[in-house]
Parts: C-alpha cells; sequence; structure tokens
C-alpha cells in the first residue's frame, strides 16, 4: 500500500494565519508539530510504503525541511505548477506507479486534516482493505453525529456484495442547509466525506477513463514531458495547464457504481475554519481558545490567536479574533466558513496579505519584514548553516547588511570576504552579490534596502543552488 498525500490546498478559510505560500498544512495549528507532519506519521504501519507526495511547486523547499524535521522521507514528489484539484492530482501519482509496474493500492489522505484516534483509524484501514482488494472504491465517512453546515454528506445503504461493515454509496451530498443537515443525523444513514479513499492505482485510472477521458489523457501526457530530478517530478506546466480542474468526487466517485464506504469514527476533524479549531483545542472554564499574549473579561466562546501584540477582548460571545504581523480578523464563529469571502476580496484589490505573512520562508532560511517606507526597508534576514542565496543583483537599489550573529561570508563584484557580529558592508546597486553562511550556526542580519523600487521582483539572478529560476523570482526575492 502506497499512501498518496495531497499537500497543494491554500487554507483560506484560515486567513491571515494560512497564506498561499505558506498554507495551513505547514503550521502547528493543534500540536509541536505541523498537520502535514502530523498525517505522515500517522503512516507508521506495516506494510505502508514510503508515500508520495503531491504539492505545489511553489511549496517544495517546505516540505523537504517538515520531512527533515520528523526525520522522514518520500519515495516520490510530484510538484504541481499550478492546483488543478484532486483527480489531476491523484492521476498523476498513479500513472508513475503503473508506469514504474508498482499497481499498488493508494491510500489518497489530505496533508491537512486530524485524526484523534489512530487505533480506529487502522481498524477502519483494515476493512477498506478487504474492500479495495475486490476491486471496490473506497471513501471513508465520518458518522454524521451533529448538523454540520460546513461539511459534503453521503448517504449509505446495506449491499450484500460487499464485506461487512462496509455500505454502498447511495448517493453524495453537497453542504446542506441547517434543517437537511438535521434530517441527515436523525436518519443514521449518512457521512461526513472525509476526502479519504482507499483503491487499486489501475482501478482508479480506469474509472478515471472511462468518466473524465480529459482529464486521464492530458495527465498521461503531462507525465510524458515531466521532468525528474531524483525523487522530484516537475510537472510540465503548459500541458497541465490544459487540464480540467476537477475533484476525485465529482470526477471519479459520484458517477461510478463500485463506491463504497467505510465507517471511520477516529475523531477526524478537517481544520477547515477556524470554528474547527476551537472545537479541537482545550477550552477555559468559559469555552475559550487562546494563544498568545491574551488577556479575556467577560467572554464566553471565543478564539483569540495572537501573534505578538497583546490582544484583549471584552464582552463577546462566539467571535474569532487572529492577529498576525501584517494583518488582523474578527469574525463570528458562525460565519468562518466565509473568512475565504474575504480572502477573495483581497486578492481583487491586489493585496500581498494573502500571499505571503511578514516572515517568508526559502530554502536558504527566512527574511522577516520588519519596517518599510516609500524609499527604504528593513529586513532580518536568517540564514542556515552552511546554506548560501543566490548569486544576484538589483537594479533598483542599494543594500546594507550589519551582522547580527554568526559569519557571513559577502561576494561583492570582484571581492569575497567574511563579516562577524557587529559588523557591516554596503552593496552598492546593480552589483553582483551574494550572501552565505560558512558557519556551524544560524547567520542572523539585518539588511536595510533603499532605491526608488523596493519589489520583489527587482532581482536577476545569475546562479541558484536551488534550482530557481528569475521566472519564478517575482515576489520571491533572495
Amino acid at each position: 500500500m502506497t499512501p498518496i498525500i495531497l499537500s497543494g490546498g491554500s487554507g483560506s478559510r484560515l486567513w491571515p494565519l494560512s497564506r498561499k505560500l505558506y498554507p495551513k498544512q505547514f503550521l502547528a495549528l493543534t500540536g509541536e508539530q505541523t498537520l502535514f507532519q502530523q498525517t505522515l506519521q500517522r503512516l507508521s504501519i506495516e506494510g505502508m510504503q514510503p508515500p508520495v507526495l503531491v504539492a505545489n511547486q511553489e511549496h517544495r523547499f517546505i516540505v523537504l525541511e517538515q520531512l527533515e524535521q520528523i526525520d522522514l522521507q518520500a519515495q516520490m514528489l510530484l510538484l504541481e505548477p499550478f492546483g488543478r484539484n484532486t483527480a489531476p492530482a491523484v492521476a498523476m501519482a498513479a500513472l508513475q506507479l503503473v508506469a514504474e509496474g508498482r499497481d499498488e493500492l493508494m491510500l489518497v489522505l489530505p496533508a491537512d486534516h486530524v485524526l484523534d484516534d489512530q487505533q480506529a483509524f487502522r481498524q477502519a484501514l483494515a476493512l477498506a482493505t478487504v474492500a479495495a482488494e475486490k476491486g471496490e472504491m473506497v471513501l471513508f465517512g465520518v458518522p454524521a453525529d451533529r448538523p454540520e453546515t460546513g461539511y459534503g454528506y453521503i448517504r449509505g445503504q446495506a449491499d450484500g456484495t460487499l464485506p461487512d461493515g462496509v455500505a454502498r454509496v447511495a448517493n453524495f451530498v453537497e453542504k446542506p442547509d441547517a434543517q437537511r443537515a438535521t434530517e441527515y443525523v436523525r436518519s443514521g444513514d449518512y457521512y461526513w466525506n472525509s476526502g479519504m479513499f482507499l483503491f487499486r492505482a489501475s482501478r482508479f485510472l480506469e474509472e478515471l477513463k472511462h468518466h473524465d477521458v480529459d482529464i486521464y489523457d492530458t495527465c498521461l501526457l503531462a507525465l510524458e514531458r515531466s521532468k525528474r530530478e531524483g525523487t522530484q517530478i516537475a510537472i510540465d506546466p503548459a500541458t497541465f495547464a490544459c487540464c480540467p480542474d476537477n475533484s476525485i468526487d465529482y470526477a471519479v466517485m459520484e458517477k461510478t457504481s463500485r463506491a463504497c464506504v467505510v465507517p471511520l469514527a477516529a475523531g477526524w476533524n478537517d481544520v477547515g475554519s477556524w470554528s474547527s479549531i476551537w472545537e479541537v483545542h482545550d477550552k477555559d472554564e468559559a469555552g475559550n481558545v487562546t494563544k498568545g499574549d491574551v488577556v479575556v473579561e467577560d467572554s464566553r466562546n471565543c478564539l483569540i490567536h495572537g501573534n505578538g501584540k497583546l490582544v484583549s477582548v471584552l464582552g463577546l460571545d462566539d467571535i474569532v479574533v487572529v492577529e498576525t504581523k501584517d494583518a488582523m480578523m474578527v469574525a463570528h464563529k458562525d460565519r468562518v466558513q466565509d473568512v475565504k469571502k474575504l480572502v477573495s476580496k483581497l486578492d481583487a484589490q491586489g493585496r500581498c496579505e494573502t500571499q505571503n505573512h511578514c516572515e517568508v520562508y526559502r530554502p536558504w532560511g527566512s527574511y522577516d519584514s520588519v519596517d518599510m517606507g516609500g524609499r527604504f526597508q528593513v529586513k532580518h534576514i536568517t540564514v542556515k548553516p552552511g546554506a548560501q542565496l543566490s548569486l544576484q543583483m538589483h537594479h533598483h537599489r542599494a543594500e546594507h547588511w550589519i551582522v547580527v550573529s554568526g559569519t557571513a561570508k559577502v561576494t561583492c563584484d570582484d571581492r569575497e570576504f567574511l563579516l562577524t557580529e557587529n559588523q557591516s558592508t554596503y552593496i552598492p546597486m546593480t552589483s553582483v552579490h551574494r550572501l552565505s553562511n560558512p558557519g556551524k550556526i544560524p547567520l542572523e542580519i539585518i539588511e536595510v534596502q533603499s532605491g526608488t523600487y523596493l519589489g520583489e521582483d527587482d532581482i536577476e539572478r545569475l546562479e541558484d543552488v536551488y534550482g530557481r529560476s528569475d521566472a519564478v523570482a517575482v515576489g520571491a526575492a533572495h
């Protein structure tokens, strides 16, 4: 059995904590480890192969770093140039496995869900395996125990041809209103759609080719044209752009006659909204969940998430407050499913706050925007031991570098020299330069930029050990 981990979402309903370039699956929202890391560690099961990861190209280094943090390796990393939903993502993985002569069972899992009961998960997986071995397309359904309007539903019905405990999928239901959701829960026949599946690779491809041949043909051609380097496969963007955007549910599961549901009562939560975050955390005696420097007075059932500033709330009920360095969001808990509407509005205005945090992660480390004015910008830059930035130049700005801690190796035109704590240097406009960390501890510097244009796309990369190009440099300086 090979797990296929889908890690390409943007988590817009968890804005402002989740951003497009650092989405919710890479955040530690429910514990010390990120949702992505928790998903991978859940797969420590006998007979389970190393995972196949499907992720956005822009998240490649985040994925690799978070794998390294938990000492795990992926057998394959499929890098999408942009999202095309879950059906193409799973198709690319299935096609690659079959091309390698490995017609294995594929356990398809989102990278951003929570499961509290590992034993219940294993029991459901064992039952699903029996059905999948017989050619069934298994969907894990969470028994609907409350009228939740934020989930899709599945109605199951008895089928004597299936193993005991497995039901045939009678129909899929879109997210219902409160009245219909209540009726579904009372009937006892409905499950929440977990977005988790188990089927054989060739079975999925057979069904996909029958029900949505455009996705099948486009993915097959995209894989042929993709570039492979070690365990990483960069999907051909020109071909993938022609692929229809569709989910596994719409493309296959709602159309096949072989869809069945295995109950999964394992404390599942998709952590898809701020109300979900409130649900999975411990609460105080008034039902409040707080994180950070927070003071609460006469408030009930609130979620207050601080990230540096003091956040104080008074006289609030069922309110969500999320503070980050560059944004604050306040919403009623009943409306948090609509946070994505705010994100869409901000995107339409061209706001950068939906794309990245003030602290931006790079394969060599990170940088944090400290201050900005009309003709200046100040950044706190951290470079990992042994790492280096690209050899680059800027056409519209000069830079001053001040070493806070560690040792910096500086290249500036034809000079190369070392700087240590409290030393500084000046990088003139159009000078070819590079910053490296030759030491054993993180290098921290303060960078002061000055010039007529300070946009992150004012960068010309001349050499980059991470394989980045100017084509992807917009919004991704350094």
